[in-house]
């Protein structure tokens, strides 16, 4: 019984690691322009295609290098995209366009990745060996996938509170016409915001891609679980998403292990529709006054 209760939790935090890392990119694009860019999932699988093309099976330094390289094209379609998005808006919030918008290239990276790729899920070889925790032998993934979520959420906290340019995005939360105003050139720190996204889900796709499922239909779980521990924890709180990430992956595992895995986002729905109706802003996030 103990064994068990240990792979739900290990498992389950790993897991929700993966998503509160998603969780984390859509804060800083949502931070930046007041939107949420739903193609998140769909670029988090295109970093595990990357890795099972172009570092299956090789040596770690060619695989690190590789991870890099493929974050960072990842990270400039990220920025296209958010051009795009953005370029019918005078400003973020202005208009809805941005949902049909960022949904469309979510779908239309599906339909390219089906037509090319077919509806199968591939493998791809782990780097990292796995290792015993608690007696409970665990994929090597699984302890990046963490270790990634710990790194990003540093990383995140450091560039936006020491860091000019990270600044100059936090300060895009607070007042775009005192931005604009101020001289801050808004709409080029916007496309930083989603290009540094499309680094983070293009780096912990790559990299999980062992122990996720690699195929042109999981864009949507990943998304849909990300949203979910980013408004679980709190909009625009990075703290949050370290508890709403795993939090929801070990709903979803223990759901999985009771009932069936096909329910597990369902799980996830009930949970989120729990915490908002106790909690309407989430589980860290501020209650702000709105001028009308």
């Amino acid at each position: 019984m103990l064994s068990e209760i240990l792979i739900i939790a290990i498992r389950g935090i790993a897991i929700g690691s993966i998503f509160a890392t998603i969780a984390m990119s859509f804060n800083i694009v949502h931070g930046a322009t007041n939107i949420f860019n739903f193609a998140q999932g769909n670029m988090f699988i295109l970093g595990g295609f990357a890795a099972y093309f172009f570092a299956n099976q090789t040596g770690l330094p060619w695989w690190l290098t590789m991870m890099l390289v493929s974050s960072l094209g990842i990270a400039a379609i990220v920025a296209f995209q958010g051009y795009l998005t953005l370029l019918p808006l005078r400003s973020s919030v202005e208009q809805d366009s941005w949902l049909i918008s960022t949904v469309s290239v979510s779908v239309i990276i599906g339909a390219l990745l089906m037509i090319t790729q077919g509806p199968f899920a591939y493998s791809v070889s782990a780097m990292l060996p796995p290792f015993q925790l608690f007696g409970t032998r665990t994929p090597g993934a699984y302890g990046l996938a963490i270790v990634l979520m710990l790194f990003w959420f540093v990383a995140l906290r450091l560039f936006l509170r020491k860091t000019f340019l990270g600044l100059a995005i936090s300060a895009l939360s607070q007042d775009f016409d005192a931005a604009r105003a101020a001289g801050l050139p808004v709409r080029r720190l916007q496309l930083i915001a989603f290009a540094i996204s499309g680094l983070m889900v293009g780096s912990v796709g790559f990299l999980v891609a062992p122990v996720i499922s690699v195929n042109p239909d999981a864009g949507l779980r990943y998304v849909l679980n990300g949203f979910v521990a980013s408004v679980v924890g709190g909009i625009g709180s990075y703290a949050g998403t370290l508890i709403g990430g795993p939090l929801v992956g070990v709903t979803a595992m223990l759901t999985a292990y009771k009932i069936g895995g096909a329910y597990q986002d369902l799980a996830s729905l009930l949970l989120l529709v729990g915490i908002l109706m106790l909690r309407p802003q989430g589980l860290f996030g501020r209650v702000t006054a709105r001028r009308v």
